[in-house]
């Protein structure tokens, strides 16, 4: 997808499309710094000069807000552990964190970051991770599955917004 040069007047749907690129980028940097034993500093500078706004298969990827993106990193290696535990309290007892997909895995740490600050409407969190999880399992299942995770761990982060 091509994208409009950036601009100090972006509109509002710009910057959402950057938020959701973020969010997206989030959850592979994650993905690849549990896979690949790498640094958070190192993976996000990867990301950053090679992700944003690169070229790949002559489509040019979307440019992300760096700010947030590097927000949800650190929040999720920092709180990763208290994150992962309200994730497992989401899940039901035969389905512990350690044997879900390690895509949907990220994406739980990425979004339990963003839920731990109050920066972004917990609904909103929701259906963002949602929108991105029926990206990488597209499964209806999966969706639904995913879904009542999310709902489950945005209810117990920010019980006053619900």
């Amino acid at each position: 997808m091509t994208m409009p040069p950036r601009t100090d007047n972006m509109t509002g749907n710009m910057k959402r499309k950057m938020r959701t690129a973020s969010r997206l980028y989030a959850v592979q940097a994650l993905f690849q710094m549990e896979h690949s034993s790498q640094t958070l500093d190192l993976v996000r500078l990867e990301f950053l000069d090679h992700r944003f706004g690169a070229m790949l298969d002559g489509q040019e990827m979307l440019e992300g807000d760096e700010a947030h993106f590097t927000r949800v990193l650190e929040e999720a290696v920092a709180h990763q552990a208290a994150i992962d535990q309200m994730t497992d309290r989401a899940l039901v007892a035969k389905w512990p964190l350690g044997r879900i997909d390690p895509t949907l895995r990220s994406l739980f740490r990425a979004a339990g970051a963003e839920l731990r600050d109050t920066a972004t409407p917990p609904k909103v969190v929701i259906a963002e991770y949602l929108d991105l999880a029926a990206a990488f399992v597209p499964d209806g299942k999966e969706a639904r599955f995913v879904n009542a995770v999310l709902d489950h761990m945005a209810r117990e982060a920010r019980p006053a917004d619900f």
